[in-house]
């Protein structure tokens, strides 16, 4: 039975993993958001206090 030969499908997952972690990550973190964040003021909101109605 062919298919439980270990020594062709261990280099397959090997090198399919080393490909998943090396080469994919950095194609993806190359790309920019469109929508950067903008910083936000730093004054305080005015909060009021809240009655229930109860």
């Amino acid at each position: 039975m062919p298919q439980l030969n270990p020594t062709p499908w261990f280099a397959i997952l090997v090198f399919s993993w080393i490909i998943f972690l090396t080469i994919i990550p950095t194609k993806i973190l190359n790309h920019t958001s469109p929508n950067e964040p903008t910083p936000m003021s730093e004054e305080k909101h005015k909060t009021g206090s809240w009655d229930w109605p109860w």
